[in-house]
């Protein structure tokens, strides 16, 4: 698979020169009137910024490798795109199958598979190694919007799909193990910690706890005033993040004895927008930062405790659909509907 230019460094974006290879060489940028700036380097990126070109239509959903290596990326030309994070950051992988748009994807906690919901109705599940899809999980009767998978043990996946179900996977079986009516199309789903739980967000603006022992709502989280588009748990498990395109942003506490109002901070700054594109959130590997998707293509990350925005990022040329914090280094990726990822080194 040839690409006419797949990756590009950051000298040729004006932003940021080329950066040698140690994380503690510094960086001299010239700006126009010719001064010297020292910007110490804080990750092993070959450029502060990498720009990585090659997809062929909007990005919908990135994700990094559990080992940090590798960037898997999906959306409107339903393909999957791997990218090596270091170096040149080339493509490495390219992995086809899906009929229709890749909404989301996730790798599986060893990392040896992906997991991607479409469009065309089906859950694939693809080895990272081979690029093969090596299973197809049929059930859902239209689009599905967003998939994810359990933390712990064997695999298992989620998915909500504009049926108005939200279904449990095991991928040794053949047919859906659980399925669950939610009454309204489903847009973003989410497992708890145990896997015991999962969380699911919808049209009707209300995320919903199930019980997978009864299959059955335990709680709802009542607070958001429009769709919810992404939800993430942080690395802890003990709170879920949400976007929604009432332009907010909620931590809600989904700890089990948590007090009846769960949601614990509203946080604003990024936009939605017309296009209603599900835009996705993620939490920094400690918790301590959050980021968003957002519409007026800034890449927003806040601090968690304080809600101050610390970056607003610039860069993209389209909706920014999906965020993604590397699992080891101070760097974030953005994916956007201009079909191009950035990778920038953050403090």
């Amino acid at each position: 698979m040839s690409f006419r230019e797949i990756k590009r460094k950051g000298d040729e974006l004006s932003l940021v020169p080329v950066a040698k290879k140690s994380r503690n060489d510094v960086v001299a940028i010239h700006s126009r009137e010719k001064s010297v700036v020292q910007v110490p380097r804080t990750s092993n990126l070959q450029a502060p910024i990498m720009l990585l070109e090659g997809q062929l239509g909007e990005i919908y959903s990135i994700k990094f490798h559990p080992e940090g290596s590798y960037l898997a990326s999906a959306g409107f030309d339903r393909q999957i795109y791997i990218w090596g994070v270091y170096g040149d950051c080339e493509n490495v992988s390219l992995m086809s199958g899906h009929s229709g748009a890749i909404m989301e994807l996730h790798f599986s906690t060893d990392g040896n598979t992906i997991v991607t919901g479409s469009t065309d109705s089906t859950i694939g599940l693809w080895d990272l190694e081979s690029g093969n899809r090596i299973k197809r999980l049929k059930g859902h009767t239209s689009f599905i919007n967003s998939c994810n998978v359990s933390r712990r043990g064997l695999l298992q996946i989620c998915s909500g799909s504009d049926d108005c179900s939200v279904r449990i996977w095991d991928p040794r079986k053949k047919n859906v193990c659980v399925s669950l009516n939610s009454t309204y199309p489903v847009t973003s789903v989410s497992f708890n910690d145990t896997a015991e739980q999962v969380f699911s967000g919808g049209i009707d603006n209300d995320i919903k706890a199930w019980d997978l022992r009864k299959n059955s709502v335990l709680y709802t989280l009542k607070g958001h005033s429009d769709t919810i588009t992404g939800m993430s748990l942080s690395p802890d498990g003990s709170y879920l993040l949400s976007n929604s395109m009432d332009n907010t942003l909620r931590i809600w506490d989904v700890r089990p004895f948590a007090p009846q109002e769960r949601c614990v901070k509203i946080i604003t700054g990024h936009q939605h927008n017309f296009e209603k594109n599900l835009l996705g959130c993620a939490w920094s590997p400690d918790g301590s930062k959050i980021s968003a998707g957002s519409a007026d293509r800034y890449v927003y990350i806040w601090d968690t405790t304080s809600r101050r925005i610390l970056y607003k990022l610039p860069g993209h040329n389209g909706s920014v659909n999906d965020v993604a914090f590397h699992p080891k280094e101070p760097i974030i990726a953005s994916g956007s509907s201009d079909k191009t990822i950035y990778l920038g080194e953050t403090e």
